[in-house]
């Protein structure tokens, strides 16, 4: 082989390896910047990459939203719920925008790997009733909860400590619902209103199941018991009599000596 053959087809190899390459790097660029299907998107030094899909009526959440992305605008669709790790793949997304939708779940982690990124979420004018606070895992931002239809009850009190949201955000869950009824937070900001237990009527269940228990112990103790003396008594009875029919029966054995002796 010539060195001009052997140079040649050396050339055409490295010649496909760098289309290769080339091809591949513009691959993964498209990916990373690109825009999601029908939304609209802008760039800017200052802000970054937005997404913006509002008034779509998207029902589900895009899974081709650039991982650049640092603001996504989703408000006025149809969603009616965000699943796990629903955005995940967004490392440097800053704010979230989910407001006027359908919303009426969110699954535990919905908002997954974006705690240490996310500043602001906006869940506002949703049909939120439930607050799960495994779907705020390790969030700090601002949320806005406000206009949705929360139902407040002793499992909201609970979950309120173990989210770590801005404490302003928690203002906004204010109770359409509530149980107990009577308790009178419609319409109240739950946060607001420090003096108020809706754990009370649970807390009472436990009183009275505690009580109706401590009685259950306390009649089986006393069936025992009596049950206890009355076996007792019986074997007394039986005792006392075993021990009354001695002297009889050692006067007759004395009798029958002294026959003997006089005999």
């Amino acid at each position: 082989m010539s060195l001009a053959d052997w140079l040649l087809r050396h050339s055409v190899v490295m010649c496909l390896l760098l289309h290769s390459l080339v091809l591949m790097t513009f691959c993964f660029h498209h990916a990373a910047t690109s825009c999601s299907k029908n939304c609209y998107c802008s760039e800017s030094e200052s802000a970054g990459k937005t997404v913006r899909c509002s008034n779509l009526q998207l029902t589900e959440i895009p899974e081709d939203i650039p991982n650049d992305t640092r603001r996504i605008y989703l408000d006025f669709n149809l969603l009616t719920s965000v699943p796990a790790n629903a955005f995940a793949g967004l490392p440097h997304l800053v704010e979230l925008d989910l407001s006027h939708n359908e919303i009426g779940l969110l699954e535990s982690g919905a908002f997954r790997g974006l705690g240490s990124s996310l500043q602001f979420l906006d869940l506002s004018s949703n049909k939120l009733v439930h607050f799960n606070p495994d779907s705020f895992e390790g969030l700090r931002a601002r949320a806005n909860l406000t206009n949705n239809p929360w139902h407040c009850d002793c499992n909201l009190q609970m979950a309120m400590p173990r989210v770590d949201l801005e404490p302003v955000s928690l203002t906004g869950i204010v109770c359409q619902t509530s149980d107990p009824k009577e308790i009178g937070v419609q319409g109240l900001a739950f946060l607001l209103a420090p003096d108020i237990d809706l754990c009370v009527v649970m807390k009472r269940t436990t009183d009275v199941a505690m009580l109706v228990v401590m009685f259950g112990w306390f009649t089986m103790v006393i069936s025992y018991l009596v049950y206890y003396v009355r076996a007792n008594q019986e074997d007394a009875r039986r005792h006392l009599e075993y021990l009354k029919s001695l002297p009889s029966r050692q006067g007759k054995s004395e009798e029958s000596s002294t026959i003997s002796t006089v005999v």
